[in-house]
């Protein structure tokens, strides 16, 4: 288990109240009282020894607890950035549209790239809406905004953004059928969907499930093909503009925006397994800078760039495990688990992401296709619930809020 040694077990409630004093301790006992106040809100169960505290994670962590941790980080990640959101609050009110609006509206969703300053703003403005904290993937990053042309401005509909595969998934792995050498040689042809949702007031139409369809589009496929054309991969010598399969996680388990999302008579969003629990998401932002502070009071340096390995967080955690004396792995290994969904874009993805066929076979689901299909199966009988009209009606423009 993972130890935190203290001299007076009646201390901690002392620490804690000077914590967010500067230098009010020293860099490793402030980094053992963060971890410790962290797993203390996800409800870890503490003993106390004579001259040590032993703390043990909870037999599952429920939605309410996930939701909870959430929270904490996703307001500390806006009060970090609580200027630059004011400022930008307005502009982003300007890109929405008021519910009345969006009742007549026929919804013609457009995708726009983000490319300049002001897109790749207005996604982190709207990013701050989610219950999730903002975050970013390393590596290869395509972010979308999903606008609806049925209305004159052109109103935002929702966001996505896809990035580098994580890695190792041993869930994923075994459902693609990949050994170690060809995830490593074949990881290129998938992208995670880190971000996929709905700004109010389509949100409260599903809007959720819209933009997770049009993820599976060809067009989705075709920005990203478009995008790394000219890619050629350091190690293989191979293009690397084929996207063949997208994956994302819940947050909770199972997810009702993935769920049961079919295109025709086949799930789009297949689920495929759970995350090991294995992460940071249980560690809050404050308790990572705290813990490269000491790293730098050390003069150790742990970078963070694409190429580097295993995230930067879970990188800096294990080595101030290895400096303060504490088992990391335990640490580590007692994160939230996710559901895992796969998107397949081609009929063959497995053959071909396990290097038996050299070319994909890639589906057909163009944008207007899978948009059509969501109004029959998804917004027409939404539109007819008098408690969801009521709640888009209401929305108007100026009540957005990042709080």
């Amino acid at each position: 288990m993972l130890q935190l040694a203290l001299k007076k077990k009646n201390s901690i409630n002392l620490l804690f109240k000077d914590l967010d004093k500067k230098d009010a301790h020293a860099p490793g006992e402030k980094v053992k009282l963060l971890i410790l106040r962290d797993l203390l809100r996800l409800d870890w169960k503490i003993n106390f020894g004579d001259n040590k505290i032993i703390v043990a994670p909870p037999k599952n962590y429920d939605k309410e607890t996930i939701r909870r941790s959430m929270s904490h980080k996703r307001k500390e990640s806006i009060n970090n950035n609580a200027k630059w959101i004011e400022k930008n609050l307005e502009f982003a009110r300007n890109n929405l549209a008021n519910g009345e609006d969006v009742l007549k509206s026929k919804i013609k969703p457009v995708i726009e790239v983000c490319e300049t300053p002001k897109q790749h703003a207005l996604f982190k403005m709207y990013r701050y809406y989610w219950s999730s904290a903002h975050s970013e993937y390393v590596g290869r990053r395509i972010k979308l905004i999903i606008r609806d042309a049925g209305l004159p401005r052109k109103p935002v509909i929702g966001i996505a953004a896809l990035g580098s595969s994580i890695i190792h998934i041993p869930d994923r792995d075994n459902w693609i059928g990949w050994d170690k050498y060809q995830r490593t040689k074949n990881l290129i042809y998938a992208m995670d969907a880190y971000v996929i949702g709905a700004l109010p007031p389509y949100n409260h139409l599903l809007g959720g499930k819209l933009v997770s369809y049009i993820l599976a589009s060809e067009e989705v496929r075709k920005i990203y093909e478009k995008k790394y054309k000219d890619k050629i991969t350091l190690i293989e010598k191979k293009k690397a503009n084929d996207l063949v399969c997208i994956f994302t996680t819940s947050l909770y388990g199972k997810s009702a925006q993935y769920d049961r999302i079919k295109y025709k008579s086949k799930l789009l969003y297949v689920p495929i397994g759970e995350t090991r629990g294995f992460g940071t998401l249980h560690l809050s932002g404050e308790t990572l800078n705290a813990m490269h502070e000491l790293l730098r009071s050390k003069n150790i340096s742990v970078t963070n760039k694409f190429g580097d390995g295993p995230s930067w967080s879970m990188r800096v955690i294990r080595t101030v495990g290895d400096i303060l004396g504490f088992d990391s792995d335990f640490l580590l290994k007692h994160s939230f688990k996710r559901g895992i969904y796969a998107v397949p874009l081609a009929s063959n993805y497995q053959n071909f992401l396990n290097g038996k066929d050299k070319t994909p076979k890639y589906y057909k689901r163009s944008l207007e296709n899978v948009v059509s299909f969501w109004k029959t199966r998804w917004f027409k009988k939404r539109k007819l619930n008098p408690e969801v009209v009521q709640k888009v009606m209401s929305f108007r423009t100026n009540d957005f809020k990042i709080e």
